[in-house]
């Protein structure tokens, strides 16, 4: 095992607090219009997943004027790029490209001109952030002054819980040696960010119930399966029953969002389909699910004569931010925000798929605040209406740019890890 010189930010520099925030003002008065205009186009031509291609371009033709070489995923959609050269520690930025499969009701210029696509969750927001972030960072490797190398992870997939997992498995993560990431939240102000230790996002599974019998008339039930009776008591029960099987704090949450059954009033139908998402704030709760589910199943599908065939999908576990990343991002936020601006968030139910970057390699989720003092507090992501304060761009520009240059900073000084 070798052990590198320890090194300091230089006098002035990177970690002086006031300068650094100087030099990302003096880079967002260049260049704030041009992110705005980006998010603007990227929210007007959103591409749900896998279907990023015209994002994906956009991206890299900005990132290749700014003489980067992205490398494209295999699909043709999402990317990534390094900035820096080797000697030093590798920190990623990660931003999600894709869009909901939603319509835009928006009346902006920039809503959606894609019927049934709709950037309600903030992904081009995310996207342009980690973009402006990149370029500020690049500027300052060319100076010579990156103390290591930023690889900025442009994801696709994320709403459908794949694209992390596919950019694991094309190498995005090799030679990473901390990762971060911010998620707008339009519960928080604009110019707050708000940060936890440990699990802030919960994990999600999707679920899919068929239920079948023999069917018949209305008038003689019990010559036949009640089959709409029995969904209902499958859709009631489950829910109830799966509480009452784990620890309460684990927040064990199923929530049906389709149910179906039959076409006549008059006519027990033989099929029957019941759809939802099962969510966790806890890893052993995520993990003991799908038996559970099972089992509750079965139990109550017997009771009631009908055949229940259970289709579990895996979404992701929760989201477990490291504790010594999470600080490296509250100096962040606090060294070019102030202190005020780093408050703390609560864990949510939402899923998440920057959680299985995490599992593998020490980093943290912050939320970013979108709310202006003029939007209501109940606005909330996934909602057709959804908007941001697009001041929240600079803010996250500057966040995770001085996290970056913090977690190279303080991982430069480590000593190298033996190799495996």
């Amino acid at each position: 095992m070798t052990t590198s010189s320890k090194l300091a930010p230089p006098e002035g520099a990177l970690l002086g607090g006031d300068d650094l925030a100087e030099q990302l003002a003096v880079f967002l008065r260049e260049h704030n219009d041009e992110l705005i205009e980006f998010r603007r186009d990227v929210h007007a031509h959103p591409e749900t997943a896998f279907r990023e291609y015209r994002t994906t371009e956009k991206i890299v033709q900005r990132l290749a004027a700014a003489g980067l070489r992205p490398r494209l995923l295999s699909r043709g959609t999402g990317l990534w790029v390094d900035i820096g050269d080797g000697d030093g520690p590798t920190v990623a930025l990660r931003a999600d490209i894709d869009a909901l499969p939603m319509q835009d009701e928006k009346n902006v210029p920039y809503r959606s001109t894609n019927p049934g696509a709709c950037h309600a969750c903030g992904h081009d927001v995310h996207t342009t952030v980690v973009l402006g972030a990149g370029l500020f960072l690049a500027a300052q490797a060319e100076a010579g002054a990156l103390p290591g190398r930023v690889r900025l992870i442009f994801q696709p997939a994320e709403e459908t819980a794949s694209g992390a997992l596919e950019v694991m498995r094309e190498g995005g993560l090799h030679g990473v040696d901390r990762i971060f990431a911010l998620h707008c939240d339009p519960r928080i102000e604009v110019g707050r960010v708000g940060l936890r230790v440990g699990p802030i996002t919960g994990s999600c599974d999707s679920i899919q119930i068929k239920v079948s019998g023999p069917g018949g008339h209305t008038a003689r039930p019990h010559l036949t399966v009640d089959l709409v009776y029995a969904l209902s008591k499958i859709v009631t029960e489950l829910p109830a029953a799966l509480s009452r099987r784990v620890d309460p704090r684990s927040s064990l949450s199923l929530v049906w969002g389709q149910v179906a059954a039959g076409s006549a009033f008059n006519t027990i139908p033989d099929e029957g389909l019941a759809q939802g998402t099962v969510r966790s704030l806890d890893e052993e709760a995520w993990h003991r699910a799908p038996d559970l589910v099972k089992a509750l199943l079965d139990s109550v599908a017997s009771a009631y004569g009908v055949d229940a065939e259970l289709d579990y999908r895996r979404g992701t576990p929760p989201t477990v931010n490291e504790a010594t990343s999470v600080g490296m991002m509250r100096d962040a936020v606090t060294q070019v925000l102030g202190e005020s601006a780093a408050v703390p968030t609560p864990q949510s139910l939402g899923g998440e798929d920057f959680s299985w970057y995490v599992e593998s390699v020490p980093g943290a989720l912050a939320r970013l605040g979108t709310r202006s003092p003029d939007m209501p507090e109940e606005l909330d992501l996934h909602r057709p209406e959804f908007d941001v304060d697009e001041r929240a761009i600079g803010v996250g520009v500057q966040v995770l740019a001085a996290t970056a240059l913090n977690a190279l900073w303080a991982d430069r000084g480590k000593p190298d890890q033996p190799a495996v």
